[in-house]
């Protein structure tokens, strides 16, 4: 059964790669969706679908981030499923 989370993640995670790992990640656990930074400067904006595991792997891997983000919260929450096409970042 396929989920949608809308995650945000907080922290330095603009200027750090932070959405192009997050895109290879996604791709890696067969997820689709997107990312995009949001004006804040220093979030995140993450529309992933795929099944519990999955985004459960994903959750995981967002606290941690790219190798130079340093992630201070992870916030997320299930909204009705949708379909995307790949995983895109958005600008």
């Amino acid at each position: 059964m396929m989920k949608t989370l809308n995650i945000v993640v907080t922290g330095k995670v603009q200027g750090v790669w932070f959405r192009k790992y997050t895109q290879e990640k996604a791709l890696e656990l067969g997820l689709t969706g997107w990312v995009k930074n949001l004006p804040t400067g220093n979030q995140v904006e993450i529309m992933v679908s795929g099944t519990k595991e999955q985004l459960e792997l994903f959750k995981e891997w967002c606290h941690q981030g790219s190798p130079l983000s340093k992630v201070e919260s992870v916030s997320h929450k299930e909204i009705p499923s949708q379909n995307f096409d790949g995983f895109v970042i958005n600008k």
